[in-house]
């Protein structure tokens, strides 16, 4: 399905900003486990967390009065982030035994492969690399095919033979001084893929991805589920109904998603978009930092132009 305004193929996720309890725990977490860099602390709650290169992927509010998040609500379901290869991968699966912390899942989706977690505040997070485009199955009618299938995560860690010592297991994975840490950090090139939110209802989500923004539908085998993308990539936004169908979002200030960023490539197109969206009655709000949009499940989009 495409939309009749099409979202630019070169259209990015951007950084994720999440609400933590206790914004240390959650900084000690992302830079042990996952190996990210804290970029900023502002003068507030903020901090900001990236990889290698210093692009900014996290943007963390800590509070410690926040309400705790409710899985049975709309939000986030997980970020993901998309390293360039599957030795990067690798690393991430090591550096996450190194630093003790259990994975959710562990997946083969055909088109990627992909380690699932979770944030001390239960705040989901996936680490996932594609396989190369030549490579991603297509149905008769040329549309991706998707499936959740076993990950074999020791022969994802033979990509690492010869490479780590025989504890590395032992070691304590990767300090807050990466310069000294047993495993590297998050690669350069690392970003945020797509992100996975929990909906109320498919039609209106679908209405909204895909009519106003723009996405094209990719994926709808999956029940209760929809994948939608643009530039013929397999997803940028995934929503499902799983433990949300019919409700309602969070309480204010909860634990979970604030805003993602969805980063057009040019001003103009950003202000067409925004047009669209006004002249279909969504509140706008914007500030310097960009402009405020909210799905019809609540769950919120900083539109913001690269260029």
């Amino acid at each position: 399905m495409s939309s009749a305004s099409a979202i630019p193929a070169d259209t990015r996720i951007g950084a994720a900003q999440l609400t933590v309890s206790d914004r240390e725990r959650s900084r000690r977490f992302y830079e042990q486990a996952l190996g990210l860099r804290t970029l900023a602390v502002d003068d507030g709650p903020a901090l900001t967390l990236g990889a290698e290169d210093g692009v900014p992927l996290l943007v963390l509010y800590g509070d410690r009065q926040a309400p705790p998040r409710d899985p049975r609500r709309t939000g986030l379901f997980h970020f993901a982030l998309l390293v360039p290869t599957r030795r990067d991968l690798a690393v991430a699966l090591a550096r996450l035994a190194g630093a003790g912390w259990q994975l959710t899942g562990a997946s083969d989706h055909l088109v990627s492969e992909a380690l699932y977690l979770h944030d001390p505040d239960g705040n989901g997070a996936e680490i996932y690399r594609d396989r190369p485009r030549s490579e991603w199955p297509h149905d008769q009618a040329g549309v991706v095919q998707m499936a959740t299938l076993p990950l074999d995560l020791d022969g994802l860690l033979g990509e690492l033979d010869g490479e780590l010592g025989p504890d590395w297991r032992d070691q304590p994975g990767v300090a807050a001084d990466t310069a000294n840490a047993p495993l590297p950090p998050m690669p350069a090139g690392t970003y945020i893929g797509h992100m996975h939110l929990q909906v109320s209802e498919l039609h209106d989500s679908e209405a909204f991805y895909s009519g106003l923004l723009g996405f094209d539908v990719t994926v709808r085998s999956y029940p209760g589920a929809l994948f939608l993308s643009t530039g013929g990539y397999h997803h940028q936004i995934a929503l499902n109904t799983w433990n949300s169908l019919g409700a309602g979002p969070p309480a204010p200030g909860s634990i979970g998603l604030r805003a993602f960023e969805l980063a057009l490539p040019d001003a103009a197109t950003r202000e067409q978009l925004l047009k669209r969206l006004d002249a279909a009655g969504v509140p706008l709000r914007s500030d310097a930092h960009g402009t405020l949009v909210r799905d019809p499940s609540g769950n919120a989009l900083l539109l913001t132009a690269t260029a």
